[in-house]
């Protein structure tokens, strides 16, 4: 096996009418697929120290741990609201037609952590900078964004332009 590419279904009008959604779960399905994406994302970081991965929610959890265990670095859970039971801090941040909200627990990360944010797709980035921002609010350096996949067109890489941004597949 060479490429995770075979194991990305395109999905038509999902979740709405003219949008190609980018489904993951046939990779996930397949152990040998699932590896070879864990070790492509691992050669994106190199030999960073990295103390947190910082996962979005939801698909950004699958490989997020599993990086984050690669790394021996702690893993870190961003949310929609109400869904950390403790203490969080909160970002919002514009969507095409109105705003969402992540949240971060406030002792998630300390002061000078070295911060890698993994998500599995970069579109526009809106969800991606918003991450950064906690982030940044917690004091933690982000050493990089890693995806497994970047939809060029929609230029996210612009909103994280700051970042060292990498990802494994781009459309």
């Amino acid at each position: 096996m060479k490429s995770i590419a075979p194991f990305i279904r395109d999905i038509n009008d999902f979740p709405k009418p003219g949008i190609v959604f980018k489904d993951l779960t046939p990779l996930l399905n397949n152990h040998e697929a699932t590896n070879l994406c864990l070790q492509e994302l691992l050669k994106l970081v190199g030999n960073q120290s990295i103390d947190k991965v910082v996962g979005m929610e939801a698909r950004g959890f699958f490989f997020g741990t599993l990086i984050a265990q690669s790394l021996k670095a702690g893993f870190v859970p961003v949310r929609k609201p109400g869904k950390l039971p403790y203490n969080t801090l909160s970002e919002t941040y514009a969507l095409e037609y109105g705003s969402d909200v992540l949240e971060i627990h406030e002792d998630a990360i300390k002061p000078g952590d070295r911060v890698l944010i993994h998500d599995d797709v970069l579109a526009t980035g809106g969800t991606a900078a918003a991450v950064c921002k906690l982030v940044e609010r917690l004091g933690g350096e982000i050493v990089q964004c890693n995806f497994i996949m970047e939809l060029e067109f929609l230029n996210g890489r612009e909103r994280l332009k700051s970042n060292t941004v990498t990802s494994i597949l781009k459309y």
